[in-house]
């Protein structure tokens, strides 16, 4: 009776464990509209703070994480929302998205862009340039300041007056134009108008002649996106503007269904 040779003891299979550790950072993060700081990451996911911190500060250094000025609070940073959007599934999301952006365009007749919040930045991940020769562009890849114009406020809007005020105060009000609102109660007011409205709207407040129309459109895979329409004060007068209101409101229902179901 011929033997069976034995099989060689399998080799398990290795485990980087500080690689897990830092996705699920990562991901506790993702999930936390308001930060998370040290403290909050340690007992939430069970490790030392000493681990934590150690994560902490390799996820900054790489740019995967973001930090306050605080120096409290973590968010996504500039390199993990710069990888999603070169992944197969998020150029997918855009591609989903350029038909509804370019509907709006042709109905509003202004420059639409489709872009993502951070603390320290926004970043426009899509385009539909207007068809008029005198126009607003801005190419994919482009940032912006993230209190700049109706962006500020409609990122502003999304938390309380207390946590608006330390955001403004760490990442000042700058006066880009004679318009652009510095005061920090009169900017509180106007959030409060966004929160009641559902949008935010720049009258000139970021570049001079400049009007936009901006909202959100919640979070998505872990990030903050936004949809916003831009134009020069001259098509974007007071008697247009309720229309283009309008049909930027309407744009925004159907990118959230559309990015639901995209998943």
């Amino acid at each position: 009776m011929a033997l069976k040779p034995e099989k060689p003891p399998r080799t398990p299979a290795y485990e980087a464990p500080a690689v897990q550790k830092a996705f699920e950072l990562l991901a506790m993060v993702a999930d936390s509209a308001e930060g998370l700081g040290v403290s909050e990451l340690s007992t939430a996911l069970g490790y030392s703070k000493g681990t934590i911190h150690g994560l902490v500060q390799a996820l900054l250094k790489s740019g995967a994480l973001d930090q306050s000025t605080q120096r409290k609070k973590l968010f996504l940073g500039p390199a993990i929302v710069e990888l999603a959007f070169k992944s197969r599934s998020y150029r997918r999301t855009i591609q989903q998205a350029q038909p509804l952006l370019d509907q709006l365009r042709d109905r509003v007749g202004q420059t639409v862009f489709l872009g993502m919040l951070s603390r320290s930045r926004v970043m426009i991940i899509a385009e539909a340039e207007a068809s008029n020769p005198l126009k607003i562009s801005s190419p994919p890849g482009t940032s912006l300041p993230v209190l700049a114009g109706a962006l500020g406020k409609m990122f502003l809007a999304q938390f309380d007056d207390e946590k608006a005020l330390q955001l403004i105060r760490s990442h000042g009000l700058t006066p880009y134009t004679p318009k652009s609102i510095t005061d920090g109660q009169a900017y509180l007011e106007e959030l409060a108008r966004v929160r009641r409205e559902g949008y935010a709207v720049d009258d000139e407040e970021y570049l001079p002649g400049v009007r936009a129309v901006a909202l959100s459109l919640g979070n998505h895979r872990g990030l903050s996106l936004a949809l916003w329409a831009v134009g020069f004060a001259g098509s974007m007068d007071r008697q247009r503007m309720p229309g283009i209101v309008r049909e930027v409101l309407e744009t925004a229902e159907k990118l959230k269904v559309s990015l639901h179901n995209g998943h």
